[in-house]
């Protein structure tokens, strides 16, 4: 476990670096075209409070608190005209952002052998699968509140 804590204690370490490789990647994505109408302030704030609190949410967040925000992410990317595909490759991105970073090695850390840790690995796919199903719920609701509302209005 002591490689998986220098692991969370890296990417925590990076959050900067690691935010702005991933707003690059967004921005440069032909699969997120709608983010566009996501403020950059507004993703760079959500992803860096992941990035900089990372162990906090692998090892002491429940599958409640995953829920509850991105359930919220979910809700405001559709606000925000997002579809539902692209919200998922977005947080597939955050994902994959992190892989590279981990897998491309940090001058200060051997991130080869940190990566090696098979549980944080786990906990960081099932993590990112719990985020994914939860923002994509959000976004169904928000998305057929409307509608429910607007079918009622209508008898």
């Amino acid at each position: 476990m002591i490689l998986a804590y220098r692991m969370v204690r890296l990417i925590e370490k990076h959050s900067q670096d690691l935010v702005h490789s991933l707003l690059q990647k967004v921005e440069q994505s032909e699969r997120c075209p709608s983010y566009r109408n996501v403020p950059r302030e507004e993703l760079a704030t959500a992803v860096i409070e992941l990035y900089r609190t990372f162990g906090e949410w692998l090892l002491g967040k429940t599958e409640t608190d995953i829920r509850q925000r991105y359930e919220k992410i979910g809700a405001r990317r559709a606000e925000q005209q997002v579809p539902g595909a692209e919200l998922i490759w977005c947080i597939a991105l955050v994902k994959e952002n992190l892989w590279e970073y981990l897998r491309g090695g940090s001058e200060e850390e051997n991130t080869s052998e940190v990566f090696s840790e098979l549980e944080v690995l786990q906990l960081l796919e099932q993590f990112f699968d719990h985020a994914m199903y939860f923002a994509a719920l959000g976004h169904e609701r928000a998305l057929s509140m409307p509608l429910a509302q607007g079918a009622a209005g209508g008898r």
